[in-house]
């Protein structure tokens, strides 16, 4: 009978092309150095040819080893599907759900989102991982998240995009800015104002440039922040400006805060969106994610 390589000595591979180490690769896999080392012999063996180059400080992949190591990500993504076809239930939303969220998202939505799904699906668990869209995506495209709670417009072609709610943005300012207590803010007065972003990698700090009509080459941002949270609060203490989502600000945000909030003249905001691989055996699960977060944010009505 033909050899062929084992999905363990495929996870092997990933583990060692992603770390480019014996030791990190052996943690990730919760097995030996020794063991780990073991596999990758043997799957050298299976496969007639070398996946690594070692050395004592540093492991080098081979052409080679890198190829099948990206096509292994694809071949254990698709037998994850497969268990996930095996384990499909007629009752929808039981088991396991691997959720990724955008850190923009997370903290306004979840809370009021997770005891409604609690109640309405009680033999599903959600775990939950907070990281930006790219990260969140990567670990989609691998197999290790099942969906993902991004903001839209973001690059998606290879994932089913399910739209729940549309985000307004508002304008933020401190009460003593004189653009404060304004019906509504056009979009010239936003020109030289003294913008605070989100560091890059935060989908929102491209939404709220493309509302201010300059791209990030030429973004030249007074403060640069790591949350919203923390924009908020330097919008709060006068330092300078920032448009705010109204998830955020419905979730109270800016409650007691020297924060004056402004709709603007335009249409500015973004979509929350509901994404997952296309291949995805649970697609009908997910669509009843989004209808049920859709319904609970009253974008349903």
């Amino acid at each position: 009978m033909k050899r062929v390589p084992t999905m363990k000595q495929l996870q092997y591979l990933i583990a060692l092309a992603d770390t480019r180490h014996f030791g990190h690769a052996a943690e990730r896999c919760h097995i030996t150095q020794s063991t780990l080392s073991a596999g990758i012999r043997d799957l050298e063996s299976v496969l007639g040819a070398a996946v690594a180059e070692r050395s004592n400080r540093r492991v080098v992949m081979t052409r080679l080893g890198a190829q099948i190591a990206e096509r292994a990500k694809a071949v254990l993504r698709e037998a994850d599907e497969i268990m996930a076809m095996a384990r499909a239930n007629p009752s929808p939303m039981t088991g396991e759900m691997h959720l990724g969220v955008i850190p923009t998202i997370s903290p306004f939505l979840l809370p009021r989102a997770l005891p409604v799904l609690r109640e309405r699906f009680p033999d599903l668990t959600i775990y939950l991982r907070e990281e930006q869209t790219a990260t969140l995506l990567d670990r989609l495209e691998d197999g290790q998240l099942d969906a993902a709670l991004i903001a839209l417009p973001y690059p998606t072609d290879s994932l089913t995009i399910e739209v729940i709610s549309e985000d307004e943005f508002l304008f933020a300012c401190h009460r003593s800015h004189p653009l404060a207590g304004a019906d509504e803010i056009p979009r010239e007065a936003l020109v030289g104002a003294d913008l605070l972003l989100l560091e890059e990698g935060h989908c929102l700090r491209g939404h709220t440039l493309d509302v201010y009509g300059i791209g990030d080459a030429r973004a030249r941002a007074q403060f640069e922040a790591s949350s919203l949270h923390t924009l908020v609060h330097m919008v709060g203490a006068g330092i300078g400006v920032t448009l705010i989502p109204r998830l955020a600000v419905d979730a109270h945000i800016t409650q007691g805060t020297d924060i004056s909030l402004s709709r603007l003249d335009m249409a500015a905001s973004r979509q929350i969106g509901l994404a997952w691989r296309r291949t995805s055996p649970l697609a009908e699960d997910y669509r009843l994610l989004a209808t049920t977060l859709r319904e609970m944010t009253g974008a349903g009505s």
